[in-house]
């Protein structure tokens, strides 16, 4: 008769329960944590639009007097798990915004370079006076604390990607979709459009891999003097 080794059989079922139930810790943490930030996001994002009404409101008649509708635009972009949302901003371009890209870097094929480096043109023909100078303040941004209220964004992450951009994530796609894109990040803090897309890819995956509260709050602080400075905003 062939003898059976309790003392290994049990250890090999010990280490599998306490592998299962150290997994299913750090999802209980990790949901918590995700609970935590998406409370005190929505919390602040609603202090934010209460705060901010009477300028959104202003904002808003401006458009209306001096472009016309649409004043909001919901551009579609990819959020947590690779869910589709429409992200909220004032409208800063004129309209038929591709078309006016198409032909630009068709009769400017110099420029194709800088826009595959970074998805931005320095003198971007398709966007208006005043939308440049609200994208140069990030006030055309202030629209997406409604996209952090209802839990499609946060305050801290990596900025909202169009499907365009998936490819240039490469791997790293499946670190970006970990978390909610957000309305700032340490792109924001770090140059914006100054640096490269590689270079902002690598900072998304820092942020993914070791964000933290504290590490949010200090983006946040770091947010207004680089809104202020305006660096690589455009």
């Amino acid at each position: 008769m062939r003898q059976i080794d309790l003392s290994r059989s049990f250890d090999r079922f010990s280490k599998t329960n306490r592998g299962a139930g150290s997994r299913k810790t750090d999802a209980v943490k990790n949901g918590a944590s995700a609970a935590c930030k998406y409370a005190i996001d929505a919390s602040f994002a609603a202090i934010g639009l209460l705060v901010l009404s009477p300028m959104i409101l202003m904002v808003m008649a401006i458009l209306l007097a001096l472009q016309g509708r649409p004043i909001f635009i919901a551009h579609r972009r990819i959020g947590k798990n690779g869910a589709p949302f429409g992200c909220l901003k004032f409208r800063t371009m004129v309209k038929d915004a591709d078309k006016v890209l198409a032909r630009h870097l068709a009769n400017n094929p110099h420029l194709e370079q800088e826009w595959n480096a970074t998805r931005k043109l320095r003198h971007d023909p398709r966007i208006t006076p005043f939308g440049a100078l609200l994208r140069k303040s990030s006030i055309d941004e202030i629209p997406q604390l409604l996209n952090v209220v209802l839990g499609r964004m946060s305050l801290v992450g990596p900025r909202p990607i169009v499907a365009s951009e998936v490819e240039l994530y490469g791997v790293h796609f499946a670190d970006y979709i970990k978390v909610r894109p957000g309305l700032t990040g340490l792109w924001q803090v770090s140059g914006r459009s100054d640096i490269s897309y590689h270079e902002r890819v690598q900072l998304d995956v820092r942020y993914v891999r070791e964000n933290t509260l504290g590490g949010d709050l200090a983006i946040m602080i770091k947010t207004i003097p680089a809104i202020l400075r305006s660096r690589g905003c455009y």
